[in-house]
């Protein structure tokens, strides 16, 4: 009985040993699946951007895409107008059709966003976007010129600008299926785009899509230079980058601060180097931040803290020549700059130069000057060193007054007047 049952396992392995092979030899590996390539565009278009897409067109022909898809949200360009047409040349006469959607919601296309949403063989729009503003020179026979106007999407869609209306990208490509992407540079017509099938889901028929879709990005270094190129953020870095100059300047560090703030100034210049700037307000956020460092220095602020304070402002508000500066980053690099100044740099130079805890207890009774006036708080200079001072007594001290230390609460002295006050056992 054992013998019969160990000699049908011996058999039956035997068989699918056999087997194997066999199955083996007729198993086939499903075909790879067609792919779109996918790039976006955002902010203002720069020439990392320009370049980008240049790369991304011959990345798609030679990676054999069936289409190149750019998602679209620019309401300006910071390129000429030759290269806007160069960058509407390529994606018009790409080798792979180049399809171009406007999204997501609230996204825009204008000026050279607008070429470039003309020059592609297939246009969709997002709901809540706008298209429009289409940079000189308008083409004659452009029956929507909209040199100085904007459509939403259904009027796009209305009059022609664009074909597709897709909440989502996914939604786009799904609506790419079945469409003519028109013809090639060569006049060739193009085989119809298929992205898509119909599959029965919940008894409803609904679209599936059939292709792979590959995102391809920015380097981080070219990511880095389009943020540069941002206008808001070129205002921030620069503001950033001379601040932290001050910084290590006043305090004598070890370079670290130097080290940032001229990282932040070399990508602040090729911001600027894209960017059109307006140069005297750029001279006057550097008066601003000159004269913040002069009272700094003096211990105390005075008219140079107004003055620099009106530069920075006016030096912000007229940065920029065509493209706009978000509010919130005017007041953080305004207010920023004013506390950083004002309230951060006096402290953190007196950490950096102060006596040490221990025998501080020796300037009490030591003589000096009130830079301002003290009522009841207020800085004076003792040792050669400005301090922040605090009577002791309800009269307030002038300014120049000659002051005596009678005691130390941390960094903050308490003083009484020379004139009247009980003399330290030295003087």
């Amino acid at each position: 009985m054992v013998v019969g049952v160990i000699a049908t396992l011996v058999f039956a392995a035997s068989g699918l040993a056999l087997a194997a092979p066999s199955a083996a030899l007729t198993t086939q590996s499903a075909p790879p699946l067609a792919h779109v390539d996918v790039i976006q565009l955002t902010g203002l278009i720069d020439p990392v951007e320009a370049d980008f897409v240049s790369h991304a067109v011959a990345g798609a022909a030679r990676d054999g895409a069936i289409a190149l898809v750019v998602q679209l949200d620019s309401g300006n360009s910071v390129i000429s107008q030759s290269r806007i047409d160069a960058v509407a040349s390529t994606v018009s006469s790409s080798p792979v059709p180049v399809a171009v959607w406007v999204g997501p919601n609230g996204a825009r296309a204008y000026g050279a966003a607008f070429a470039i949403l003309r020059a592609a063989a297939l246009k969709g729009v997002s709901p809540g976007t706008r298209v429009g503003r289409a940079p000189p020179p308008v083409p004659a026979t452009d029956p929507n010129p909209l040199a100085n106007t904007t459509l939403s999407d259904s009027e796009a869609l209305s009059q022609g600008i664009v074909s597709i209306n897709a909440p989502t990208l996914g939604d786009f490509i799904v609506s790419l299926d079945g469409r003519s992407p028109g013809r090639d540079a060569q006049g060739a017509a193009r085989p119809v785009l298929h992205t898509a099938k119909v599959v029965q889901l919940n008894g409803e028929p609904r679209r599936q899509p059939t292709v792979d879709t590959l995102f391809r990005k920015l380097s981080l270094p070219a990511q880095l230079l389009h943020t540069a190129a941002s206008p808001s953020a070129a205002y921030l870095l620069l503001v950033i980058g001379l601040l932290l100059m001050v910084l290590e300047f006043f305090t004598v560090g070890v370079g670290i601060a130097a080290f940032c703030g001229a990282g932040c100034l070399v990508l602040t210049s090729y911001g600027f180097g894209v960017l059109p700037f307006r140069p005297y307000a750029l001279a006057l956020i550097l008066l601003g931040i000159l004269g913040y460092a002069i009272d700094l220095q003096a211990g105390v602020p005075r008219v140079w803290t107004v003055v620099g304070t009106v530069a920075l402002v006016i030096g912000t508000v007229r940065i920029f020549a065509g493209v706009g500066l978000s509010p919130l980053a005017m007041a953080v690099g305004v207010i920023g700059t004013a506390l950083f100044m004002i309230a951060g740099m006096p402290a953190m130079v007196r950490a950096r130069f102060s006596t040490p805890t221990i025998g501080r207890e020796s300037m009490i009774g030591e003589m000096g000057v009130a830079l301002g006036a003290i009522e009841p708080e207020g800085t004076v200079e003792v040792r050669g060193a400005p301090w922040r001072a605090r009577t002791n007594r309800a009269t307030p001290i002038a300014l120049g007054a000659h002051i005596r230390v009678v005691a130390i609460d941390g960094l903050l002295l308490e003083v009484e007047p020379e004139a009247g006050g009980a003399r330290d056992a030295r003087h």
